[in-house]
């Protein structure tokens, strides 16, 4: 199982506006049907993880864009969402709210899902946990041509373990997908049996 961010930046290295806003990343048209490259990454997850700010941008901006109608859970994938507080649960949708250290969580993962990916959807700092653990495998960030000068980092972190760049990938004359390979600091095996 590799453990991967998948995500889209800015050119300057934001994944969102200060006030959490991604229209200047769907109003971009690619000339494919979703995100660039999603439906070929989407098929080798298992699981998917994200933070609790991530999971309330899904709750306003997708499942209660309308709430006369809300919409279903886009996911068919079982999701962990790591929150501090209870959350609102999506009807129908396989969702596990956890908190604390992220590597018993990953045990889990990894011991229901072998042989598929577990996708990190976001924020930064989760991701950053991932990596400290030395549980995060692969960065899979698709650039758009735009500058928003401030917001939601990347990944507001200094990672040192060092990245090979494994695949660049132009789509559709507007997006450039980048693929790093992240050569950890420790086993995941090892982080997985550790209390």
């Amino acid at each position: 199982m590799k453990t991967q961010y998948y995500t889209a930046t800015s050119l300057d290295g934001f994944i969102a506006t200060p006030d959490h806003d991604l229209t200047w990343l769907t109003s971009l048209d690619s000339g494919e049907a979703g995100p660039p490259g999603y439906d070929q990454f989407i098929a080798g997850i298992g699981a998917l993880v994200m933070g609790s700010a991530t999971y309330e941008w899904m709750l306003r901006n997708h499942i209660f864009i309308n709430p006369d109608t809300p919409q279903a859970w886009p996911y068919t994938q079982p999701c962990w969402v790591f929150t501090s507080k209870q959350r609102e649960k999506v009807a129908n949708a396989d969702i596990t709210f956890v908190s604390g250290d992220i590597r018993p969580v990953y045990a889990q993962i990894a011991k229901k899902f072998p042989g598929k990916n577990l996708w990190l959807v976001g924020g930064g700092e989760l991701v950053g946990q991932f990596y400290d653990a030395g549980l995060l495998n692969e960065l899979i960030i698709t650039v758009a041509p735009v500058t928003l000068g401030a917001g939601a980092p990347l990944l507001p972190r200094f990672m040192k373990n060092p990245m090979r760049l494994t695949s660049v990938q132009m789509i559709g004359n507007v997006f450039a997908e980048l693929r790093y390979e992240i050569e950890s600091s420790r086993a995941p095996e090892a982080a997985t049996t550790e209390k």
